[in-house]
């Protein structure tokens, strides 16, 4: 009665709403078979967060009840391949798909819980995650994961002994709290930071991860330029409160990127503690700090907004417990963060679709 070719013509006319392309022409339609009056197929979303699978797979099944017969049954698996565009040269990390950075202009913004919910959040709709920790002078992801007392063990690989990462949650995780007296400061120069970081990526054992978020320190210095002199940064998200001095900053973090020379995609940025929502009032929302600083950044510099987090008690108390808020799913805090995670797993894809491999940055002396 019907056959495959009629169903991926009529499929031709569902575009992704991202990459503004229809599916078949994105490959992004496989395993068609026809049983009478029935159709199954699969769609490969370009990740497993993605925030409009919904309504993709509401479009592919009125795209065939319009062009083919509208008392088809339609079934429509959804599945996900997430995409990448790496430098082949790169053999640091050639089996992480997408590294994505996380970063602030000043320190206090909340960027630590933004990279560690993320991550989870990622996780948690079936991505390969991995994390560093790399606010090397202030690593806090053995307190928010609850690993104050782990140490990473070890594997051998190819000959070479290599770190083995913590997985909680669902995340890899390398910090350099795991080698360091959790009590006493770190007195490094810029040269040891900066070693202590590329260690970290070259001599552990991440295997394939779908994305692999870092957590920087705040500002613009040594362990940001080692990080883009090291590996080809798939995009980097800014954390900022809305007061005009962390804008302030946040705006020197998106510019510090964005330079030919560096030539980092900014994925988006996110505003945290966007407002202020006491438990006894609910549907009360307080902008304490200005409102929609972020969002009027975002769209003054051109680049996404990712999603507000409000100031909330629980974010901090879940962080202190080692276990971030993303884990609570009766949590409308938790949901935030899964936009949010969504939001950049979405910026990710078109990153990849339209733009260039990142390259590592070669710094030269003039």
């Amino acid at each position: 009665m019907y056959n495959k070719e009629q169903i991926t013509n009529a499929l031709r006319n569902v575009l992704d709403p991202d990459l503004k392309k229809d599916l078949v022409s994105l490959n992004m339609i496989s395993d068609i078979v026809i049983d009478n009056n029935k159709v199954f197929f699969s769609v490969i979303l370009t990740t497993p967060a993605c925030p409009l699978k919904d309504a993709i797979k509401k479009a592919c099944i009125d795209a065939i009840h319009e062009y083919v017969d509208k008392n088809i049954m339609v079934n429509v698996t959804l599945t996900s391949k997430v995409t990448s565009k790496t430098d082949k040269k790169v053999e640091l990390l050639k089996d992480v798909k997408n590294i994505i950075a996380v970063a602030s202009g000043k320190g206090g913004v909340g960027k630590s819980t933004v990279a560690a919910n993320l991550a989870i959040a990622l996780a948690k709709t079936g991505a390969k995650v991995g994390l560093v920790d790399a606010d090397i002078y202030g690593p806090s992801m053995p307190l928010m994961f609850d690993l104050l007392d782990a140490k990473p063990t070890g594997v051998e690989k190819d000959g070479k002994n290599l770190i083995l990462p913590i997985e909680k949650y669902g995340v890899k995780l390398l910090s350099i709290g795991f080698f360091v007296d959790p009590t006493k400061a770190l007195v490094w120069r810029g040269p040891m930071a900066s070693s202590a970081l590329g260690q970290l990526f070259s001599d552990a054992h991440w295997g394939e991860l779908d994305y692999m978020v870092i957590d920087l320190p705040p500002g613009t210095g040594d362990i940001q330029l080692t990080l883009v002199q090291t590996l080809a940064v798939t995009g980097v998200v800014i954390v900022s409160t809305p007061q005009n001095v962390a804008l302030a900053d946040a705006r020197k973090g998106v510019s510090m990127f964005m330079p030919k020379e560096i030539n980092v995609p900014v994925l988006g940025l996110v505003e945290n503690m966007a407002y202020f929502t006491p438990a006894e009032l609910p549907d009360n929302k307080y902008y304490i700090f200005g409102k929609d600083g972020c969002r009027k950044l975002a769209t003054e510099l051109n680049v996404p907004f990712l999603g507000q987090i409000p100031l909330v008690q629980s974010i901090c108390d879940s962080g202190d417990k080692g276990k971030p808020i993303v884990l609570d799913s009766t949590s409308p805090v938790a949901s935030a963060f899964v936009d949010i995670a969504k939001n950049t797993a979405q910026q990710v894809a078109i990153r990849n679709a339209n733009t260039q491999p990142t390259k590592i940055v070669e710094m030269t002396k003039k």
